[in-house]
């Protein structure tokens, strides 16, 4: 297993970032690749994918731990792949957001294709940079606009 860790630094409270992480039907909005999301279930959600030309459904769990901070996802089927956000409180209005994922590089090459060894870690990194990227965007667009 491969092990990527990033974060970002955003404008908003903690609590204004902890709703949009469960805003699954937002995730296409600011996740590269997912074209459609939805939740089901008591922690499900449905995420259809589409990678490098290649398009294939993906079931989620999504599990809150860490009294309200941390939101820890797996995947159910099909490429195996796990992670967690951590929302640590900078300030009463920044927060920083915490993303490690864990994948194998194999099975992500065979379900999706694409580059291999550090051509594929250095584009997993940049699609994660670039996810939370426009997560903070997002969620700062949001709170901007509700007050």
């Amino acid at each position: 297993m491969s092990t990527l860790e990033e974060q970002i630094d955003i404008a908003v409270p903690v609590l204004a970032a902890w709703e949009q992480l469960h805003r699954v039907h937002d995730y296409p909005r600011f996740v590269d690749g997912v074209r459609s999301a939805y939740p089901h279930g008591r922690n499900l959600a449905h995420l259809g994918v589409a990678v490098g030309g290649s398009e294939r459904d993906v079931e989620t769990e999504i599990t809150d731990r860490g009294r309200g901070r941390v939101m820890a996802w797996r995947t159910l089927d099909g490429v195996r792949l796990r992670g967690a956000f951590a929302l640590l409180p900078i300030d009463p209005g920044h927060t920083r957001l915490q993303i490690r994922v864990e994948y194998d590089p194999q099975a992500v090459h065979e379900a999706f294709g694409g580059p291999r060894g550090f051509a594929q870690a250095g584009a997993i990194e940049r699609a994660v940079r670039g996810d939370l990227e426009h997560f903070r965007d997002l969620v700062e667009a949001r709170v901007a606009a509700a007050r």
